[in-house]
């Protein structure tokens, strides 16, 4: 994948839309689930995953690939989540009643077996965690990043990544009280 996604890259710098066509459909569902995760908002999800991808090509001719497109991506979506949610002063949560459901064009098994409701539960769960709890969760399980990628992306230590993740699941754990299935 790490070599398709350098050739990727190199036709998009060489001026190949069907490049970017390409890299748009693999990984902008992972990465809007990334970001709804992160916002708990759909519109707003959308938006970031769109300015991701502007940016990306914008900067195209210059970028350079050093580790995995994924992971350079999601950090992306991530740093904009971030940058959104400081913009707005305070962190915006979604009652269970108008939570959305998040759009995925391939469901995983998990998603094929938890059922909406407990989507539900998970979802606003999610929301009431801190930030940067909620930010390290996701970008572990669904950005597919190790904990030393998230470190480096949010600026500390490792120690303090793994602790965000250990005290956010916890915190998951307490409020589902045990109904998230393994």
């Amino acid at each position: 994948m790490m070599l398709e996604d350098r050739l990727l890259v190199w036709k998009l710098r060489h001026g190949s839309r069907e490049a970017l066509r390409t890299i748009y459909h693999k990984y902008a569902s992972d990465l809007l689930t990334l970001a709804a995760n992160l916002l708990s908002t759909t519109d707003a999800a959308e938006d970031i995953v769109q300015d991701v991808f502007v940016s990306f090509l914008q900067s195209a001719e210059k970028f350079r690939l050093r580790t995995n497109l994924k992971g350079y991506l999601a950090t992306s979506v991530a740093n904009r989540a971030r940058d959104r949610i400081r913009r707005a002063g305070r962190r915006r949560t979604v009652e269970l009643s108008d939570a959305e459901p998040i759009p995925s064009h391939e469901k995983s098994p998990v998603q094929m077996v938890i059922s909406g409701e407990q989507m539900k539960q998970l979802s606003n769960a999610m929301a009431d965690l801190p930030y940067e709890q909620r930010e390290v969760i996701v970008l572990r399980l669904h950005g597919d990043m190790r904990f030393r990628q998230i470190a480096a992306s949010q600026g500390v230590s490792i120690k303090t990544v793994l602790s965000r993740y250990r005290y956010g699941l916890r915190k998951l754990r307490s409020r589902l009280n045990g109904e998230v299935i393994r």
